[in-house]
């Protein structure tokens, strides 16, 4: 009877261990591309602003760095991440982290020329070369480039 109890326990840990295994990320995704959209202001303490960034490096983790190509399209009031971000060392943090990732923060031009944002001067590391036309019009050039769309 022992026996049987010192089996079935093997048997469940086993189990229970190959549940909680997770999955090799290349076997099951394969080669990604996505853009996040983000548009919205990040409320209160820049929660939803991090919140995005948190989903962004859970897909990282997902997927595995080398098989994934992220850009995030910032327009509207999700410019205002980056805004935020220079005050914010927290914010700062999780933006850089996600660039040493490779992952690339488009900024709406019209967005910057109609709320008179210098992004030298009120955003965080953003260059010309992060600047794009317009955010809707890069939402869906990239989709049309076989992106896959995510708004967290």
């Amino acid at each position: 009877m022992i026996r049987f109890f010192a089996l079935a326990a093997t048997l469940v840990a086993m189990t229970m261990t190959y549940a909680a295994s997770p999955a090799v990320a290349e076997d099951r995704y394969g080669k990604q591309k996505v853009v996040y959209h983000v548009n919205y202001d990040g409320g209160e303490s820049d929660k939803a602003y991090i919140k995005a960034l948190k989903n962004i490096q859970n897909h990282i983790n997902a997927v595995g760095k080398e098989n994934i190509e992220v850009k995030v399209v910032l327009h509207g009031d999700g410019v205002n991440m980056l805004r935020d971000a220079t005050k914010d060392l927290k914010l700062q943090g999780e933006v850089t982290n996600l660039k040493t990732q490779k992952v690339a923060f488009n900024v709406c031009a019209n967005t910057l020329k109609g709320r008179k944002i210098d992004p030298d001067k009120d955003l965080f590391e953003v260059f010309k070369e992060d600047i794009v036309p317009s955010g809707v019009a890069e939402l869906s050039y990239l989709q049309g480039k076989g992106y896959t769309y995510i708004k967290p």
